[in-house]
């Protein structure tokens, strides 16, 4: 028997279809990948409710998961099925009262789509609101879970590449909305480490004035001394994410969407310079990334630990976006954290 109740909110394309659209174009990313098609992986959860604003989004989810309780308003699905994890696929701009209004509803953990919010002052009282329920706050960057990526992490942290120099993420992009994915997998992979500093380059003058989403390029200087790089511009035909990791013995490359990776060694050790290429360790248990999201829930609710990538993960790939558009405004250095919490990137997502 399913042991954890599930309700998703916004019913759309990352909650219930986009396994139609990967399917077709995009060879690189593991199935499942909606929320939805997640859950069904997993036996310790069932899908038992869903909401959204739209009669015919409610009528398909029935139709394609045969889910029978549908609601147009997320409180009233919160009060009569009491969920113990709830999906939140809204859009940005309502993400934050409705996981704020899950937390209120005593739900145990909430997976909220990326980015987390709009503003910093969304995204700190998204935070707090959790932490003050006890209630675990996930956000979708999910390569965090990809077992790809969790191989090379390991690699790293297990020492066999030294220490962290510089960390390098490309993938054209908007800073917020994709940007989410670029930013967070660079922190991550710097070791998690908090961000000092920033410079930022964006698009345009134009775009840097405004509070829309945007491109750029930006330096990171994190906590632990390692550095960073990303470019969110023209990047050529790259297909996804596009991660390198440069450390003192050795440096790792993941091309393809994270799918192919490169494992160079110091080959001093053979009486030689530079590096040598080897062979990369793949991952022995492979699941999609939202399916392994999932299982980390569990495990956050029964554990009482953090998510892999927690609300405060999300709001900190936030504040980084945001750091970098200002920092091209004020053509200077930006320090974070930044104290002025009503700045805001509008993701149209």
């Amino acid at each position: 028997m399913s042991r954890y109740r599930v309700g998703v909110i916004g019913l759309g394309r990352i909650a219930s279809t986009i396994d139609d659209e990967v399917k077709r174009k995009y060879a690189s990313t593991m199935l499942p990948y909606s929320h939805v098609a997640s859950y069904m992986e997993v036996p310790e959860v069932e899908v038992v409710a869903g909401s959204d604003v739209l009669a015919d989004k409610r009528a398909a989810f029935t139709e394609r998961w045969g889910v029978e309780a549908v609601y147009e308003d997320y409180r009233a699905m919160l009060a009569a099925e009491k969920p113990d994890i709830v999906s939140v696929c809204t859009r940005t701009e309502d993400r934050q009262e409705a996981v704020m209004a899950c937390a209120e509803a005593g739900v145990r953990a909430i997976y909220a789509e990326k980015p987390i919010a709009i503003s910093l002052a969304d995204a700190d009282a998204m935070v707090a609101a959790c932490e003050a329920r006890g209630a675990v706050l996930a956000v979708g960057c999910t390569r965090r879970w990809d077992p790809w990526h969790v191989r090379a992490r390991e690699l790293v942290d297990e020492g066999l590449l030294g220490e962290r120099l510089n960390i390098i993420g490309m993938l054209q992009c908007g800073l917020s909305h994709n940007g989410s994915h670029l930013i967070d997998i660079v922190r991550w992979h710097a070791g998690n480490a908090n961000v000092d500093y920033v410079f930022g380059d964006m698009s345009s003058d134009e775009a840097a004035a405004s509070d829309e989403d945007l491109s750029g390029n930006g330096y990171l200087h994190f906590s632990n001394g390692a550095t960073g790089w990303i470019r969110a511009t023209n990047c050529g035909n790259i297909g996804g994410v596009e991660v390198e990791v440069l450390c003192t013995n050795g440096r790792l490359r993941g091309v393809g969407n994270g799918i192919d990776w490169e494992l160079w060694l110091r080959a001093a050790e053979a009486g030689l310079t530079g590096y040598a290429k080897a062979a990369f360790p793949r991952p022995q248990r492979l699941l999609s990334a939202n399916v392994n999201a999932v299982y980390n829930l569990i495990e956050c609710i029964e554990q009482g630990r953090e998510p892999n990538c927690s609300g405060k993960d999300g709001r900190a790939a936030l504040e980084i976006a945001i750091a970098l558009r200002q920092s091209h405004r004020e053509r200077a250095r930006i320090d974070l954290p930044l104290a002025d919490r009503s700045l805001k990137m509008v993701a149209k997502a």
